[in-house]
């Protein structure tokens, strides 16, 4: 019997039941034992730690089911913008023939990479060469409005922080990847328009990038903290961190 009393709406009590189901399931995934490349371009080294040696997040920081909505949604939009790609005559491989993402790993598989695709042939009115790295993400209208208006580097540098260290460290299984630019594809989630953008390799970033992640790893076998990002626990990139409680009060 429904009851018509309670002061959840029917949604809410639906969508209870998703959030519950989508975020157990979360729980229940291993978690990474390495660095990833796409978490490389954070600016803060301590954070990547905690990431890193899988550090129990400050009460309330887990992923709630709403923000597993938003992952999900993310993975469709790229498969749509292969599909479209793919019709406009660019040829993308998205998976080796053993069904594998394309990747890399390194350091012991302490510092590990998947790339959403490289690009092979593309309508020879644009004038490409290949092959290229090609990395996708969707945005809201805001974030997309300025990802097309500076440039995804000045952006979104995260985003090219691990551009740079895929075309680096893939050069030893797709030759010339380093040589071609990266192509960059961001989709507006809220009006479904399309940013590409051809981003070159910077090798001074890829070097940056794996010296990073070598200090991290490097600190945490020694049991040593590497220096917070900024000097008070306000710091907006502080307040938003899943571990601001365990680093400036634990740590």
């Amino acid at each position: 019997m429904l009851d018509f009393n309670s002061k959840e709406s029917f949604a809410d009590r639906v969508n209870d039941k998703i959030d519950v189901a989508l975020t157990t399931k979360s729980a229940s995934e291993t978690p990474r034992s390495y660095l990833g490349a796409s978490r490389l371009g954070v600016e803060c080294a301590r954070a990547l730690q905690f990431e890193f040696q899988n550090a129990p997040k400050d009460e309330g920081r887990d992923f709630s089911g709403q923000l597993l909505r938003i992952f999900a949604a993310g993975h469709l939009f790229e498969d749509l913008a292969i599909d479209w790609l793919r019709q406009a005559g660019f040829e993308i491989f998205t998976e080796k023939p053993n069904g594998y993402q394309f990747g890399f790993s390194v350091a012991g598989g302490r510092i590990k990479g998947h790339v959403d695709g490289i690009i092979t042939a593309a309508p020879t009115s644009l004038k490409l060469t290949f092959p290229m790295l090609w990395e996708c993400k969707s945005m809201n209208a805001k974030s997309w409005a300025d990802t097309v208006k500076k440039g995804v580097v000045k952006s979104k540098p995260i985003y090219a922080a691990q551009m740079a260290i895929y075309q680096a460290y893939m050069e030893g299984s797709v030759e010339g990847i380093s040589s071609n630019p990266a192509f960059f594809t961001a989709v507006n989630k809220d009006t479904a328009e399309i940013h590409h953008e051809l981003v070159p390799f910077n090798a001074e970033l890829a070097q940056k990038m794996s010296d990073k992640a070598v200090n991290i790893i490097k600190a945490c076998e020694a049991g040593e903290f590497l220096p917070r990002i900024s000097d008070t626990p306000t710091f907006y990139l502080c307040r938003f961190c899943d571990w601001q409680d365990r680093c400036w009060k634990e740590a």
